[in-house]
């Protein structure tokens, strides 16, 4: 693994926010960018490392949106967490097309490992995040017991990687939360010509999709998530146009066993002025999980 290097620096709320790059095997070799909110008190009590929370963006963003918009700098300092926000997709790859349109290819890698050509190289960013990403993290910031808890969010097609993250993995998440997410990708456009086009079909899909995972009570019970949480806005275009349908996931958690608390919030929509209006509930829900005995 190659080791990351700092791109910049700066400070907020008394929290270093650093950007990384390194070169991604999970990738394919192409370098991958990532940045990091460090809280002033990291490790001050070294019986109890500085947890971490993955924070998963959307369509079109870079690992920049969430910084410089969430607002999560306060929060973070507050309540001592250790922010990780990866890029949303490979860079560079050079696969004719990939830039063509915004809701695949570059900034669309949707969280998933391709297994078409000429995607399969390079676009595996959920081994990115769940396998490589962590290791690097661990790294740039060593623990002093050797181990540091985390929990995983994300905002639209970010919530739903958090979303999958944290189901196909029991155990690795203490906790998950996610802002809008594509929470049933295979009903929906945006998950359809994901799939088509990464996995080969719609169906190949399942396992990337939530409420399909969701379903399962083994997968559940493995789990052990005592709440998810969930904001969607009313005033989000892409809720009234079907492409993200928490309410899916929902029934489909009640079935099987699994609380999910999904807040309607009036009048919101799919911006970060939405995300950063909640970010701080989120990061509190995480710090409660991460900090339980």
């Amino acid at each position: 693994m190659t080791a990351a290097s700092l791109v910049s620096s700066t400070l907020c709320f008394g929290c270093k926010v650093n950007q990384y790059r390194h070169q991604s095997k999970a990738l394919g070799g192409l370098e991958a960018v990532f940045s990091v909110i460090t809280p002033p008190e990291v490790d001050v009590e070294q019986s109890k490392p500085t947890p971490v929370v993955y924070y998963l963006s959307g369509l079109t963003c870079t690992d920049q949106n969430f910084i410089q918009k969430a607002g999560a700098c306060r929060a973070a300092a507050r309540l001592n967490l250790i922010i990780v926000a990866p890029d949303t997709s490979p860079r560079g790859a050079g696969i004719p097309g990939e830039d063509d349109s915004y809701d695949f290819g570059t900034g669309a890698g949707f969280y998933l490992n391709a297994t078409e050509e000429p995607y399969r190289s390079h676009y595996r960013m959920y081994a990115y995040v769940v396998e490589e990403l962590p290791e690097v993290v661990r790294e740039l910031f060593p623990s002093p017991t050797g181990q540091r808890l985390c929990s995983i969010t994300g905002h639209s097609m970010g919530g739903h990687g958090a979303l999958v993250c944290a189901l196909r993995n029991p155990g690795k998440y203490r906790s998950v939360s996610a802002f809008a997410p594509i929470a049933h990708p295979t009903a929906c456009p945006w998950g359809q010509k994901a799939f088509r086009g990464y996995l080969g079909s719609v169906e190949a899909g399942r396992v990337y999709d939530a409420t399909c995972l969701v379903q399962d009570a083994s997968i559940v019970k493995a789990c052990n998530l005592d709440d998810i949480l969930i904001d969607q806005g009313t005033a989000d275009q892409f809720w009234r146009e079907g492409q993200l349908r928490a309410d899916d996931f929902v029934s489909a958690a009640r079935d099987a066993g699994q609380k999910v608390t999904l807040r309607m919030q009036e009048g919101y929509d799919h911006s970060y002025f939405f995300v950063s209006t909640f970010i701080d509930d989120h990061l509190e829900f995480h710090a409660a999980r991460l900090r339980r005995l």
